[in-house]
């Protein structure tokens, strides 16, 4: 089956959730227009990257880093209150299933702590699977919590089988392998990373597990960062600057670029792909099937969603006597 893909390989609006969710809006009706069906936006698009992590000075720039994190929080997607709602309403309009990358903060328990979560949203608009990101990379760990395994699933959607890992957790052997493991067709790696290290490591995972590998970062130039964003000069001061170069790629099942990468370009990737070639592929190479030995390796992966807390109620469901 022939899938059309759109790779948004451009900026939301940093710091503000309404209008990145507004500009992921615009992108999924120009990405409709050209008749995509799959469609995948980069990591914490919404609403965007901490870029400014790997900048701070530790030693001096606490005040700083606290005041943009607040920001951050502020514009941290709330899914139980809706705030995916327009982008849902936009997929299942237009019959397409979205990847979407985004700060999430956690509501239900500390009100506070923010996740790097990337969702599947079906092409009814239904919310297939939420993935944390596992473990925040170096500086990230100031920014995001450490996620758990409950994400860690491959759903079924018209397009084909999709799974998700963010950036380095694709580094992971593991988690890869928990794809790997539930016929993965499509392997959508949303990203900050980029460069021939990293292509070369999208091109590993392609012939490892026989599968499509969608990766796309988010292309971000100095003059993208907005004037209003605290310590904007002393952190981008350069508007030319390229912070990140995107570098949108498809590989495909079993290795080979399919299309791109997209290099230092604020645009969108319309690459078609063919589902069928990942099963296809794995004919010669199959670890999670006939190339694998589960006679002498065993994975146990635990999909418990993690709560910090346990409340046990009396009969009545209220805890409090009368």
């Amino acid at each position: 089956m022939d899938v059309k893909v759109a790779l948004i390989q451009k900026p939301p609006v940093l710091l503000d959730l309404k209008a990145s969710i507004e500009c992921a809006v615009g992108l999924l009706k120009q990405a409709a227009a050209e008749s995509a069906e799959l469609v995948v936006f980069p990591e914490a698009y919404l609403c965007g990257y901490p870029a400014w992590i790997w900048r701070l000075r530790p030693d001096q720039d606490m005040a700083l880093g606290n005041k943009i994190h607040a920001a951050l929080r502020l514009n941290a997607v709330n899914i139980a209150a809706g705030d995916l709602i327009p982008i849902c309403k936009v997929a299942a309009k237009h019959g397409m299933v979205v990847v979407m990358g985004m700060n999430e903060i956690d509501i239900e328990f500390s009100g506070t702590t923010l996740f790097n979560t990337v969702v599947v949203i079906g092409s009814d608009g239904a919310i297939l699977n939420k993935h944390r990101k596992l473990m925040p990379t170096n500086p990230e760990r100031m920014v995001w919590g450490f996620g758990d395994g409950a994400g860690l699933r491959v759903v079924e959607t018209p397009v084909g089988r999709i799974g998700s890992l963010i950036c380095w957790e694709n580094y992971m052997p593991l988690a890869r392998h928990t794809l790997y493991a539930q016929n993965v067709e499509i392997y959508v790696v949303p990203t900050w990373d980029h460069g021939e290290t990293w292509l070369a490591s999208m091109n590993h995972i392609a012939r490892e597990g026989g599968c499509w590998v969608l990766s796309v970062a988010m292309a971000l130039k100095g003059s993208d960062v907005p004037d209003d964003f605290p310590g904007r000069d002393l952190l981008f001061p350069e508007a030319d600057e390229w912070i990140c170069p995107g570098d949108a790629v498809v590989i495909k099942p079993f290795g080979g670029i399919a299309a791109g990468p997209l290099h230092k370009k604020s645009s969108i990737l319309f690459p078609t792909i063919n589902t069928e070639a990942a099963r296809r592929s794995r004919k010669t190479l199959d670890i999670a099937g006939h190339y694998g030995r589960p006679d002498i390796f065993h994975l146990e992966v635990d999909r418990q969603k993690r709560k910090p807390i346990r409340f046990v109620e009396d009969e009545m469901g209220s805890g409090v006597e009368e």
